[in-house]
């Protein structure tokens, strides 16, 4: 493939994340990315379907045959992202799949290897390391800016409602969904905590569902110990009305950082000369709620720089940013937190 060669897309799935992809795709365009197709699985659909995206609608198996379909971004339940990614990637496809890139450790090791084997790239659509202010958050500490970490702090006050369980027959499922608070909704700040800390070495967590009609847990708790000594605790539910925003903290022994939603509240450091990374500006008006209250609450710009880091991956033969292996990091914590709560 040319650096200036088309690179042709197709999207599998046509559910709200499958629209954030369209938008990433588009705004690539400058590096050859093109919508070429979208894959469902219900015919009756392909008309509306193949209107609104602007491209034509198709089934699964015709995108893997189409010599044409250069990579797949994967907008599927999450229980399908294994063997859609398998299948693909055999079919010399690229992949790009939402989170949580699948249910099990196993299954996550798969799709790694199918990829690898396929010499296909793999990313995982884990967007907030892609924001520019948790990049610097995450620079920060590994600069030492708050000195050693003693405490990490993750709380997700979220609200999704009955109607939001009832758009699909998958919502709430552990088969599809694989989880709720923390594996749906929690998966995206969990990931910070752990690209910022390391993977937990030892974690405990109570999880339940006492306020939602599904399968999965609706509200968690847990604790989790790092290899260098540090703490974290991590709260999140979706039954706090009306939603309001995440808070991210960590606190070291030469400072902290507080954040909400996408606004940092303080930075602030013992001795602020001996920073390496430069601050975030504090935040000057109240946070708004976000994705707390409403899943679309979110902007494009973490999918978009996702997709042209993939790009970029493609076209040199290298992996992206957030591969099959950063990936796994925050499917695996979170798998440990629901054994740890016995779920």
């Amino acid at each position: 493939m040319t650096p200036d060669s088309t690179l042709n897309f197709a999207i599998l799935g046509a559910g709200m994340v499958a629209d954030y992809h369209r938008a990433a795709i588009a705004a690539a365009a400058g590096q050859g990315a093109r919508l070429a197709a979208v894959g469902h699985y219900d015919p009756a659909r392909f008309t509306e379907i193949s209107q609104r995206f602007g491209a034509p609608a198709k089934h699964f198996a015709e995108l893997l045959a189409d010599p044409a379909v250069d990579a797949l971004c994967i907008c599927t339940p999450s229980g399908l992202h294994a063997q859609q990614t398998v299948a693909a990637a055999r079919a010399g496809k690229h992949v790009l799949v939402e989170k949580p890139m699948a249910l099990s450790v196993a299954d996550a090791d798969a799709m790694i290897a199918a990829c690898r084997e396929n010499n296909v790239r793999l990313g995982v659509c884990l967007q907030r390391r892609a924001e520019p202010l948790f990049r610097r958050v995450h620079d920060a500490i590994h600069a030492g800016d708050l000195g050693d970490i003693i405490l990490g702090v993750v709380s997700m006050p979220y609200h999704r409602d009955e109607a939001y369980y009832a758009q699909a027959e998958w919502r709430g499922s552990w088969a599809l969904d694989g989880g709720g608070a923390l594996m749906n909704q929690g998966i995206h700040i969990i990931d910070l905590l752990v690209w910022c800390l390391g993977d937990p070495l030892e974690v405990a967590a109570f999880a339940d569902g006492r306020y939602r009609s599904v399968e999965i847990e609706d509200t968690a708790g847990a604790l989790a110990r790092f290899a260098n000594g540090a703490l974290a605790t991590i709260t999140a539910t979706v039954a706090a009305e009306p939603g309001f925003p995440h808070r991210l903290e960590f606190y070291g022994t030469a400072g902290g950082i507080q954040i909400e939603g996408e606004s940092v509240l303080r930075w602030t450091l013992a001795d602020p000369r001996k920073a390496t990374v430069e601050p975030w500006p504090v935040a000057t008006e109240q946070v708004d709620a976000g994705m707390a209250g409403d899943p679309r609450g979110i902007s494009s710009s973490g999918h978009v720089a996702i997709l042209k880091d993939f790009i970029a991956g493609i076209r040199s033969g290298a992996d992206p940013g957030i591969d099959g292996i950063e990936g796994r990091r925050s499917l695996s914590a979170i798998l440990a937190l629901y054994a740890a709560a016995n779920l």
